[in-house]
């Protein structure tokens, strides 16, 4: 047995993380997913989301590709960002404890701007709370204007 395993092995029986027990949580609840391009690391974050944010994290990303057919994804920072190839990215989420922040990297120029301001000068935020409905026609509205607007690089 190599030292990998017999440690892998030591912890699971001393009542620690097991290697298959999936992603780990991170503060606020937030997947800790690994760097990754396509809809796979997307789909794995979603998957990984607790709760209540797992069922709105599947409806973001549906609302998203609904909007915008030719979507490119990837997972950052563990975050799902959305972009357009070669275009960058303008739209992305990520799970805090009481609430999803949705991030439009360009959002002081959407109609109507969305509510949360950043440091950033352009940035804006939505957040989204348990048991609280989501306006999709207006998150899809911003999803389609974002798409329209120069992406952020990173």
């Amino acid at each position: 047995m190599s030292h990998r395993e017999k440690s892998t092995e030591k912890r699971a029986v001393n009542g620690g993380p097991k290697a298959d027990s999936g992603p780990r949580l991170l503060a606020g609840g937030n997947p800790q997913i690994p760097k990754g391009y396509g809809d796979g690391p997307v789909q794995d974050y979603i998957a990984a989301m607790p709760g209540w944010k797992h069922e709105v994290g599947e409806r973001l990303d549906e609302l998203i590709v609904r909007a915008v057919p030719e979507v490119s994804k990837a997972v950052k920072w563990n975050t799902p960002f959305y972009g357009l190839e070669g275009e960058g990215w303008f739209v992305a989420f990520h799970c805090f404890t009481r609430y999803i922040k949705v991030t439009f990297f360009r959002g002081t120029s959407l109609e109507p701007v969305p509510p949360e301001e950043s440091k950033l000068p352009e940035t804006r935020y939505f957040h989204i709370y348990e048991n609280e409905d989501l306006d999709e026609d207006r998150f899809a509205s911003w999803v389609r204007q974002a798409s329209n607007l120069p992406g952020e690089r990173l």
